[in-house]
This record gives structure tokens, C-alpha cells and sequence, in this order.
């Protein structure tokens, strides 16, 4: 039975005995190419003959028509956006996660609560409130992060688009777009590298097409899959 732990104090009225799934983690900027090794990691483990769930952030039913509404307007103030985002993340926690992980499914989480602090310390928010207000959270069995030059995610970004708040505009670094989101993109970056040695993050060169990267990532989580 493997042991399971959280950051902080878990929640208070939810005993966890034993999780006999797992749950994988990926991270990086935005443009870096998650949704991608996401779809080609569920393919292969499927084939591994595991059953696997997707998850992502902004995708608790409790929350998730909220966060839209109140992304489209702007309108919301950047700890009340903190704020939640954390409710989001709590919900799919404790009525998605931990339900699957229980079932022994192999959890896909397209971000963790990592990318909220990221980007809620970029705007300005403590991070020893960000990182003790997440003490909920479950430590995840393996956490990948995509790491790429702010002039690759360029690059793949262009052809669909500058996206608002993917580019930070909200945070108004430059007067467009581009300078916008390589501005942003880069502080982003510096808060992943921060976090990637104090919550032990497998870092994976992203500079390089999928294949690539999808190795390596495959290559790290093989150890996992024959446990």
C-alpha cells in the first residue's frame, strides 16, 4: 500500500487510507505542448492496459461556467481570481481525483495547483499564502515539467492566436500582445523553475518537437507503470 500524503493538512473530514491509483502531473507555460503529450500519454497507457482519466484546471462543474463568465468580462480583482480557482481545485480534488485514484485509475492533470500559484504570484499575491491556502492538496506521484524557450512557445502560439490571459494582458506589461505574452511567459517561467526543485519536478526539455519529448516523458513513467 503505497503511502498517501499532502502538502499541508489534506481535508480535515476526508480520510484517505489507500489510493491504489496514480496521479501524473503535467506542467510548463503556456503554448508549451501539454495537451498534446496529455492525448499521446493516455493512448499509451490505455495500451499499457491501465484506465485513465483527464483533468485540468477550471474544470469543476461547481466552478467552471463561473470562471468563464468571469474571464470573458475581466471583471473579477486578482484575489478574488485566486480565490477561485482554489475552490475550483478543491472541488475537482475531492469529487474527481481522489474518486478516480481510489478506483485505481491513472489520473492525467493538465496543470496542478503549481501553474495558480504561478500565475497568482506574477500578480502580485504572497506566495506563503498561496503555497499554505493549497496545504489541501495531494502530492502527486510524479510531476513532469515541459520546460521551453520563451521563443519556441512563441512560435506555436502565432499560428492560433495570442490568447488574453495566456499573454498576461490583464497585468498590461507592453501595449500588444506579443511583447505582452513574452513578458509574462518569462516571469511564468521563473516561478516554475522555483518551484521545480522545491517540489521535485522532472524537468523535460520542450524545445523539441513531441516525439521527443513524449520519450523521455515515457521513458521516466515506465518505472511507475510496472510498479
Amino acid at each position: 500500500m503505497k503511502e498517501v500524503s499532502f502538502y499541508g493538512a489534506g481535508f480535515p473530514y476526508t480520510q484517505i487510507e489507500d489510493l491504489p491509483g496514480r496521479l501524473i502531473v503535467l506542467e510548463g507555460n503556456d503554448g508549451v505542448g501539454r495537451s498534446t503529450q496529455i492525448r499521446m500519454l493516455h493512448r499509451w497507457i490505455e495500451e499499457e492496459g491501465f484506465g485513465v482519466i483527464d483533468t485540468g484546471l477550471a474544470r469543476s462543474k461547481l466552478t467552471q461556467d463561473g470562471l468563464d463568465k468571469a474571464k470573458s468580462g475581466n471583471t473579477l480583482g486578482h484575489l478574488t481570481m485566486s480565490l477561485f480557482y482554489a475552490t475550483d481545485f478543491a472541488d475537482r480534488l475531492e469529487n474527481q481525483i481522489i474518486p478516480a485514484l481510489k478506483a485505481g485509475f491513472y489520473l492525467l492533470s493538465d496543470r496542478y495547483f503549481y501553474s495558480i500559484v504561478a500565475r497568482n504570484v506574477v500578480r502580485g499575491a504572497d506566495p506563503d499564502w498561496l503555497r499554505k491556502m493549497y496545504g489541501f492538496a495531494l502530492v502527486p506521484d510524479i510531476i513532469f515539467y515541459l520546460r521551453a524557450d520563451v521563443s519556441t512557445l512563441v512560435t506555436r502560439v502565432v499560428n492560433t492566436g495570442f490568447d488574453y490571459w495566456e499573454s498576461g494582458m490583464d497585468m498590461r506589461f507592453a501595449d500588444n500582445l506579443y511583447d505582452n505574452f513574452c513578458t509574462y511567459q518569462n516571469l511564468l517561467t521563473e516561478q516554475f523553475d522555483k518551484m521545480a526543485e522545491e517540489y521535485g519536478f522532472n524537468i523535460i526539455d520542450a524545445n523539441r518537437s513531441p516525439e521527443e519529448v513524449f520519450k523521455d516523458i515515457q521513458d521516466q513513467l515506465q518505472c511507475l507503470l510496472d510498479e
